[in-house]
């Protein structure tokens, strides 16, 4: 077989693995893998097939491997379809052990745990129970426009008015070399070192994930996409994304989750009309096969997805639809499907509405063009998503204005109303994490990033809020709750509740709290540290009026944690 074979072995075969534990069976699609080694090699011809399995149940599994041949064979699951090929290694047995990880953090790794997913408003890992919250970066947004994949090229460098200017070459990360450790993967002799070393470093900050695009043609970047191609969707790179997969299972090795966003603003008419039709099926379903297996990640229908007021050109509400029910049917993992919304409210009202009842949108990835709008946004599309019946998570992931967004530490060195807005009203708002864009007119942006060490300071304090949550809150039994002046809350009526006060806040603050007995701390977000050296003031509470506290040090963001004695 061969990637240009006048028989496309992407159309025209296809493998169904069914792995059978008991009366558990589970149905795997494999993929044409060329001679088993294209990373290394750059193989386009071969005769070897991969399937990817991960099972959420240790012991003994079985399984039987079917190949197929015939005309768009590959869109099909009817299992007898087509001429069958004969297979080597078709049938046989998997003995799976456990890796016996528990609880949180033991391990950076994200394996073992079981599978990202949707649990109510948060994402929970199947296996081991754990909650999660993100944090991390979104950009560069063509993270995959990088300088050592194969078949990876700028189809232009014109940049459109008022979006990131590119650059001549394409992504090389060499201010992350040094970050490349003894061990680490490579591919073709030493290749891969610039991004496999940004991830090292991205994880040593404690992010846990990361924003790009699979396909960006005649969009912003035009340097990513999986095919041989960028004019032909049907004939795919396999040693591209043998490489691709590499960094992939690296960044689960160090814990950073994939966000993989399936096409551009620009871009999303570009197959089938935005149809799901034989072009778009054909890549949802190969990029299902080949990396859908890492149990951290998360299918993004789209950037800026929809027509908005200044471009009204873009995807209607049922070809928004059919693309999130065929995601949601094609994968057998049930990774979470998002959708990148546009950045102001009356356009998400008008495209989000029609899709609040649908059962195979797990949620939105923000866009929100006005940091102080972030938590009244996050709440209004919680209440009403659930009210609909499908509580939506989400994720606070483009942050506006959109020239801004998060500057470098240099032009920002406290980024305070990120941190107070965007991070922790987000997540006080019941978000389930953040991911930081950096704006097109800033120097290092979301096209032309090659250093992340430039928001050191915004990792760090980023770190902390999800240290912060994962220590000292049920973070997912909780609540916003009424507003203070000037402060964000979040609480466990009766038992806990947290309140952010900006640096201006009266010398004596409002709080609502339930009666009882209470133990009060007051945190520093910017520095980590709770005042008094953690010291715990012991309170009763007799009224249901609200409750006059002072916060340790006027001037700077405080948070006040009442924990129920």
């Amino acid at each position: 077989m061969h990637e240009k074979g006048s028989l496309n072995p992407f159309t025209d075969y296809r493998l169904l693995v069914t792995f059978v534990q008991g009366d558990k069976q589970i149905i795997v699609r494999g993929y044409f893998a060329a001679d088993g080694d294209a990373a290394n090699t750059g193989a386009v011809a071969g005769n070897i097939w991969r399937v990817h399995f991960v099972p959420e149940l240790s012991g003994r599994w079985g399984y039987t491997a079917q190949l197929h041949t015939g005309t768009d064979i590959a869109l099909s699951n009817v299992r007898d379809q087509g001429q069958g090929v004969a297979l080597q290694n078709d049938k046989g047995v998997l003995d799976v052990q456990s890796v016996g990880l528990d609880a949180r953090r033991e391990s950076d790794s994200l394996y073992g745990r079981g599978v990202l997913q949707k649990s109510g408003r948060y994402l929970r890992f199947s296996g081991n129970g754990a909650f999660w919250i993100k944090g991390g970066t979104n950009s560069p947004e063509n993270l995959l426009g990088y300088q050592d994949f194969d078949g990876t090229y700028r189809q232009r460098a014109d940049a459109r008015k008022g979006e990131s200017a590119i650059n001549e070459k394409l992504h090389g990360y060499a201010p992350h070399l040094r970050d490349w450790r003894e061990g680490d993967p490579v591919w073709r002799g030493d290749k891969g070192k610039g991004l496999i070393g940004a991830v090292n470093y991205l994880a040593d900050q404690g992010m846990n994930a990361a924003y790009m695009l699979t396909m960006n043609v005649d969009g912003d970047g035009k340097d990513v996409w999986p095919w041989l191609e960028p004019d032909d969707p049907s004939r795919f790179d396999v040693s591209k994304l043998a490489q691709w997969d590499i960094v992939f299972a690296h960044m689960q090795k160090r814990g950073v989750a994939l966000h993989l966003v399936m096409q551009e603003r620009e871009n999303e008419l570009m197959l089938d009309g935005g149809d799901t039709g034989r072009l778009r099926k054909l890549y949802f379903l190969e990029m299902i096969a080949r990396f859908g297996h890492h149990p951290a990640l998360f299918w993004n229908l789209g950037e800026e997805n929809g027509p908005v007021h200044w471009d009204p050109q873009g995807q209607n509400d049922q070809q928004r639809i059919a693309m999130a029910d065929f995601l949601y049917d094609a994968d057998p993992y049930r990774h979470p499907i998002l959708l990148h919304t546009h950045a102001e409210a009356k356009d998400k009202d008008i495209l989000l509405t029609p899709l609040l009842a649908l059962p195979s949108l797990d949620g939105l990835s923000f866009q929100v063009a006005e940091r102080e709008m972030v938590n009244a946004e996050t709440r209004k599309w919680h209440r009403l998503s659930a009210q609909a019946g499908n509580a939506w998570l989400i994720t606070m992931d483009e942050i506006g204005k959109w020239q801004i967004g998060a500057r470098a530490d240099i032009d920002d060195p406290r980024h305070d109303s990120l941190r107070r807005h965007a991070l922790w009203g987000h997540l006080l708002a019941g978000g389930a994490g953040v991911e930081w864009y950096f704006g097109a007119h800033q120097r290092g942006n979301d096209l032309s990033t090659e250093d992340w060490r430039s928001r050191a300071e915004l990792w760090r304090q980023t770190r902390l809020a999800m240290d912060f949550f994962e220590s000292e809150l049920p973070y997912w039994q909780m609540e916003p709750c009424a507003k203070a002046p000037q402060a964000y809350c979040f609480a466990k009526s009766g038992d806990i509740y947290v309140y952010y006060v900006g640096e201006n806040v009266p010398a004596m603050t409002a709080f609502a709290v339930a009666p009882g007995d209470y133990a009060v701390r007051w945190y520093d977000p910017l520095t980590g540290l709770f005042a008094n050296d953690g010291a715990v003031e012991t309170i009763t509470i007799n009224t249901t009026l609200p409750v006059l506290a002072k916060p340790p040090d006027k001037g700077r963001d405080w948070v006040a944690i009442y924990k129920r004695q």
